[in-house]
């Protein structure tokens, strides 16, 4: 028996809402069941080495895939490490780790080499899960799974709950998780993210292939897998929310020079950096250029609450931005690799801009016709970049050379190929 069915031996596997109708165009709408406990209760953290050593030994010798997930404090630590790894595998039930107190995981990486992982949104937690030593071989992303068979919601508990028929308890998922101890609700929490993953990626595996699509999953799979590391974003600072306000360089400058500082003191603190200054601190002090202490004071985000101290260091950080050089001051804009922003291409080329429209047009009536979000057919920066510099000879080969020079997976050049094509022809 499964873990779902152990749950509800009565409830078999079903859809309700928000699922793809079978080839009859009908789905089941029994009233879903709330999930509120998990299936052998809530494990103990694991907290020490001989612990681990023990689960590690037990999930080794379990059966099919495994089911992980981890939870960060996005929004209360600064970056994005694990404050705690679920997993779970048939024959070795859950295991809740504490990675602060167990930062070198790759027992698991080892143990589990060979073993199918199954992640929910597996882009979100594979970077956190490296830093501590866990790199799957292979994996089945349920989230992808989902978009892919056309579910128009992906969420975990919306998919749990439109194809295996169980509500997941909910209200947990941004708290922080780096608080020690963790309370036995947030670990129920955790726990039950788990429970019925491998199941959940089960039927979602039966959908993908009775639509003719689990081929195309998996090549997407193994591409997420095969991802190296994310390259370090050049100048984050241009990512801070309102910087369309900021116009001058020197007012760029200061932006710089505040988010670096604020980057500097939470990384140090090890908090948040918006728990340090805000972004829209920032750009009100960019766009002011306060002369003293007194006129950055009056700008909203450093008020009455902030101490004299803080308020020197953003100063200091505002004058020495003022006191660069012309030549040392940031660019407008940064230098750009691939086509200008489509809203332009009317004015440089407006050849590529009827390109474009006609190509977007292509991929969405095919996008619509399978049943999947046009993102996830085809990327829109590869529609962008082939239709701003198509071939100079526009064939099926040519396209699909370069649909895959540009990382389109051996299915999306085969489906969106010969609809370009005749985009590019037109």
């Amino acid at each position: 028996m499964t873990d779902a069915q152990d749950t509800a031996a009565d409830s078999s596997l079903r859809t309700t809402g928000g699922t793809p109708p079978d080839d009859a165009g009908s789905s089941v709408t029994e009233a879903p069941i709330p999930l509120l406990e998990p299936r052998e209760g809530i494990p103990p953290v694991v907290v020490d080495g001989a612990a681990l050593t023990q689960v590690i030994t037990a999930f080794a010798g379990g059966s099919g895939p495994v089911a992980v997930d981890a939870e960060r404090a996005s929004g209360y630590r600064y970056g994005q490490r694990a404050y705690l790894v679920q997993l779970r595998r048939e024959g070795a039930g859950t295991a809740l780790i504490d990675p602060v107190a167990c930062p070198d995981l790759s027992g698991f990486g080892e143990a589990l080499a060979d073993v199918e992982w199954v992640l929910h949104a597996a882009t979100q937690d594979l970077p956190c899960l490296r830093e501590i030593g866990m790199t799957p071989g292979s994996l089945f992303d349920t989230e992808l799974a989902g978009r892919l068979a056309g579910f128009p919601r992906v969420g975990l508990g919306a998919m749990v709950e439109g194809v295996l028929g169980f509500v997941l308890e909910k209200g947990h998922s941004a708290v922080d998780w780096s608080t020690r101890p963790l309370p036995e609700p947030w670990l129920r929490y955790a726990a039950l993210d788990v429970e019925l993953l491998v199941d959940l990626r089960d039927a979602l595996e039966k959908e993908l292939d009775r639509q003719g699509k689990l081929e195309w999953a998996r090549q997407e799979f193994d591409a997420i897998a095969a991802a190296p590391p994310a390259e370090p974003r050049k100048e984050p600072w241009r990512r801070t929310s309102g910087m369309h306000k900021v116009r001058r360089r020197r007012q760029l400058a200061v932006v710089r020079e505040l988010w670096e500082t604020r980057d500097r003191i939470a990384q140090k603190r090890d908090v948040s950096p918006g728990k340090v200054l805000s972004d829209a601190a920032i750009v009100e002090a960019a766009l002011a250029l306060p002369a003293n202490l007194h006129a950055l004071a009056g700008l909203n985000g450093y008020g009455h609450r902030m101490g004299r101290r803080q308020l020197e260091q953003w100063q200091a950080a505002v004058d020495r931005a003022k006191a660069l050089p012309d030549a040392a001051l940031p660019q407008p804009g940064q230098p750009v690799t691939g086509p200008p922003p489509p809203r332009a291409w009317a004015d440089k080329d407006p050849a590529a801009a009827a390109r474009l429209s006609g190509a977007r047009a292509a991929v969405s009536a095919l996008a619509e016709r399978l049943t999947m979000p046009q993102e996830n057919l085809i990327a829109p920066d590869t529609v962008r970049r082939i239709c701003w510099e198509p071939p100079h000879v526009v064939d099926p080969e040519t396209v699909g050379a370069a649909l895959a020079g540009y990382g389109a997976r051996p299915w999306q050049v085969e489906q969106v190929t010969l609809v370009l094509v005749a985009a590019l022809s037109a």
